[in-house]
């Protein structure tokens, strides 16, 4: 993703200040904006351009500001076939949260107007930290604002995870803060304003699961179609770590009455490279119908021999009473960036609506 803040992304940057600042030095600008730029990882770009526009900048934020807010006007979106070119208005964004601390109603004022060019997500954050009445202030009015930007930034800004986001333990200890935005944001007419309140909740639900569960049993009453998706799509940790409670409300049987039958693993032991042969047969127990979630538990073995875990998802089912269904899964053991693999026992656990029904375990060999 890096790519994003290369060669483009600084011409673009270089063009749009040059046509709103008179006498402009574009060459100088590019010579130091390039300047090692190329050897840094994606965040050491954003922090490399954002000392570079201060030199290039008025050091008075409010100038700065008055320059910042006439990029959207001048701005260069780039290729629209390039998912990464919104990446070029990224250091001009977070030039805010570090010059503008001083002037946050002005700062908040200029990340509002900047937020469609790239989302003012991570900008926001340190205003949050520092000045949080005003900002969470701000936070709310922008919740009915004409720009779903806008509506947006009001829920991701606040999110208490989120990702390359610094953390906001806060929010993390007590979401109580968060939830009035989620509330005037939870029937937005955009899906994009939607995705992020559901993905908030989602945040919220790793520390304060019990508040996530209560909240969307509250907003599951005459819920439209809208809504009962961002429940689903909030409530998917805790589906996978099994809370009993967050079932129901997604439509499932609280507690399904099936037996689980002939699991077996196609061979006890597979190479680095292989995929693994997961079968079985569900059997319902009951005479009434029944919906659940399958789900599966790899135990993957770390270098101290202890086993770490991930959920898989499965399939979701409806069984007439008495019904039987058989079902055969592949599950790939192959090279990832984000997992190393180590040979020794590992394991694989069936799970039904969370809860494990089923274990057995498998060797897996590194050659």
């Amino acid at each position: 993703m890096k790519s994003g803040l290369s060669t483009d992304a600084v011409k673009r940057i270089s063009a749009v200040l040059n046509q709103i600042i008179t006498s402009f030095p574009k060459q100088e600008f590019e010579r130091d904006a390039f300047n090692g730029l190329e050897k840094l990882e994606l965040k050491q770009r954003v922090d490399h351009l954002i000392a570079i526009l201060a030199d290039y900048l008025p050091a008075d934020f409010s100038q700065a500001a008055e320059i910042l807010l006439q990029l959207k006007t001048n701005w260069d979106r780039g290729d629209k076939d390039d998912a990464l070119s919104s990446f070029a208005a990224w250091p001009l964004v977070d030039y805010v949260a570090v010059y503008g601390l001083r002037h946050p109603e002005l700062a908040l004022k200029v990340l509002k107007n900047l937020t469609t060019l790239f989302s003012a997500e991570f900008a926001v954050r340190p205003f949050i930290e520092l000045h949080f009445e005003l900002t969470h202030q701000t936070l709310v009015r922008w919740c009915t604002d004409d720009d779903e930007h806008v509506r947006r930034l009001a829920s991701e800004g606040i999110r208490p995870r989120l990702p390359w986001g610094k953390r906001l333990t806060k929010f993390c200890n007590d979401p109580s803060a968060i939830l009035p935005i989620l509330e005037l944001l939870k029937d937005n007419t955009s899906l994009y304003v939607r995705r992020s309140v559901a993905n908030n909740l989602n945040d919220i639900s790793k520390d304060n699961p019990d508040c996530v569960i209560q909240l969307c049993q509250q907003w599951m009453y005459k819920a439209s179609a809208e809504r009962q998706w961002l429940i689903r799509h909030a409530l998917r940790s805790l589906v996978k770590q099994g809370r009993i409670e967050v079932f129901p409300l997604l439509g499932y049987t609280e507690r399904p009455d099936v037996k689980l039958m002939n699991f077996c693993l196609a061979k006890p032991v597979i190479k680095l490279g292989e995929k693994l042969g997961l079968s079985l047969e569900l059997r319902s127990l009951s005479k009434q119908s029944q919906k659940f979630v399958l789900d599966y538990k790899v135990h993957h073995r770390k270098a101290n021999g202890r086993t770490t875990t991930k959920v898989f998802k499965w399939k979701n089912i409806s069984l007439a009473g008495y019904e039987s269904i058989e079902l055969t899964k592949l599950h790939p053991f192959k090279h990832i960036t984000t997992r190393t693999y180590y040979a020794g026992q590992h394991a694989i656990e069936i799970l039904v609506n969370g809860e494990i029904v089923e274990k057995m375990p498998f060797q897996l060999m590194l050659e």
